[in-house]
């Protein structure tokens, strides 16, 4: 493919993205609150997504969890729960803009517990850390990038929290292949090479995703976006 037609599907990409990181702005600022269930704050989180940005559809369900159900894996869907004044919380949401796939989740800390501000804060940094590993070193296969989020996770003090790090976005419906649980993920038992075009000869993009469980204390929190386009 030529650069400029990949050029604009990264653009794409990361405008998806920039609406996305709007819409969690507003998340945060008018909505997440102390009293509200997990359920009424995803459908609250649905609507505004709707009629402030026109949001039709999301590529995977969203996913709204505080104090234990944020160690619940994603595919798994723990009791509704009422979120707490001194809670943490995670967002993750897939919508898509125009066509395009936005995959971004962020966690939230309510009250002024230390333990949860802490790794609510060391999110970013070791996501980071994690991009920065994998752009010294672009050739690398997602299992190695899988051991490497891990590795840094691990390196903080805390537990790696999912069997991926992360997986392909792109155009809605991104590249799909039924039942493939490696292929298309950051994850052991992928030696795949990380960036090699995919089956339609584009630039396969990629969402990094940094899990941290603290399983002591009984909770955990997450960080996601894009990785292969700045």
């Amino acid at each position: 493919m030529s650069s400029a037609v990949e050029t604009e599907r990264a653009a794409a990409l990361l405008d998806a993205q920039n609406k996305a990181a709007q819409l969690f702005e507003e998340i945060e600022r008018d909505l997440i609150r102390p009293g509200v269930s997990e359920k009424d704050l995803s459908k609250e989180i649905h609507e505004l997504g709707a009629k402030r940005h026109g949001v039709r559809t999301h590529w995977h369900k969203r996913v709204v969890r505080s104090g234990p159900n944020t160690l619940s894996p994603f595919a798994e869907n723990p009791p509704d729960r009422i979120i707490q004044s001194d809670d943490i919380l995670v967002v993750d949401l897939g919508p898509v803009f125009e066509e395009w796939e936005a995959d971004f989740g962020r966690t939230y800390v309510l009250g002024n517990d230390p333990a949860k501000i802490k790794l609510r804060d060391a999110l970013e940094p070791i996501w980071h850390t994690v991009k920065g590993r994998f752009r010294e070193n672009p050739d690398m296969t997602a299992e190695e990038l899988y051991a490497i989020s891990c590795e840094e996770v691990q390196q903080a003090g805390w537990e790696f929290g999912a069997p991926i790090a992360g997986h392909l976005v792109g155009s809605f419906p991104h590249e799909r292949i039924p039942n493939d649980k490696i292929s298309l993920y950051i994850a052991k038992g992928n030696s795949d090479k990380m960036m090699v075009p995919g089956h339609d000869g584009h630039m396969r993009h990629w969402i990094l995703e940094i899990h941290i469980h603290d399983r002591a204390r009984g909770f955990g929190g997450f960080c996601e976006q894009l990785l292969t386009v700045d």
